[in-house]
């Protein structure tokens, strides 16, 4: 069987630093475990160079995006200022680039309108790049589902495909129907092993599995049975062991079906 972990950040040095293990022998653990391949996601400027650098030193893929929370973090001089360097590194039509992200909207954190009104903003350049250049997203959509479903439709009205991934999905079916009248993939993590929210099950047994990505966020977001430790990029076959028991379905076909939809999306 393989797996595809399409989410996580284990090529940010300070990440790194905090495993027990170097980061050659976390990709030779993932290896065995059967996952041929992750994509290392930028949340800055420099992350994204990093996760540039470290897909091509590990055979694997990254993606490139100014996460939601910079907007709120540094002046707007600043996030010019990076979302430039973005443009010019997607531009140099790097192969391991195979997605925009992780970009979008977090008001979780984030309650101020003008704060809220600077990351709406900063998501739209992610989208007109994503459009430019012709590449899926990564989105991180936290307690702003309307707001995010309104600005695709405005794409979507001017003739755009957006497509993408919502990453850490773990909303509820109302948010799920969205979704999928959009036709994005639901990115599912190490949530699901530990949520005790009813709705968050539910909706993950609902995603069709021809929707369906699997992920670790890695280094976050450890999925049971090893909560208290350093998400891995191997524990995405835990996800996956867990989704088949409570989607009623065999590993074999969450395996398949998830691996298949990570190579269409991303055309790995």
């Amino acid at each position: 069987m393989q797996f595809i972990d399409t989410h996580c950040h284990v090529h940010e040095p300070e990440f790194a630093a905090k495993y027990d293990k170097p980061v050659s022998q976390i990709i030779e653990e993932a290896h065995a475990a059967g996952v041929v391949s992750f994509i290392s996601v930028g949340t800055s400027a420099e992350s994204s160079r990093l996760a540039v650098a470290f897909a091509k030193k590990q055979g694997a893929f990254a993606s490139l995006a100014l996460h939601p929370h910079e907007v709120a973090e540094k002046s707007a001089e600043v996030i010019q200022k990076e979302f430039a360097e973005l443009v010019e590194l997607t531009a140099s039509g790097d192969r391991v680039i195979v997605a925009i992200g992780e970009c979008g909207l977090d008001y979780y954190y984030h309650k101020k309108t003008e704060v809220k009104e600077a990351q709406k903003a900063l998501f739209r350049r992610h989208l007109n790049l994503a459009v430019e250049h012709d590449l899926p997203l990564i989105f991180h959509i936290r307690e702003a589902f309307d707001d995010f479903f309104a600005i695709l439709d405005e794409y979507a009205a001017k003739g755009h495909k957006i497509r993408g991934v919502v990453h850490s999905f773990s909303a509820g079916m109302s948010e799920l129907d969205g979704c999928l009248k959009r036709d994005l993939y639901l990115g599912l993590n190490g949530i699901m092993t530990f949520t005790k929210i009813e709705e968050q099950l539910n909706a993950a047994k609902a995603i069709p599995i021809s929707k369906m990505l699997l992920e670790t966020d890695a280094p976050f977001l450890t999925p049971v049975p090893f909560r208290g430790m350093m998400c891995q990029i191997k524990h995405v076959v835990e996800t996956a062991k867990f989704l088949a028991t409570l989607r009623r379905e065999t590993l074999q076909e969450i395996a398949q079906a998830t691996t298949a939809n990570a190579k269409e999306l991303f055309q790995l």
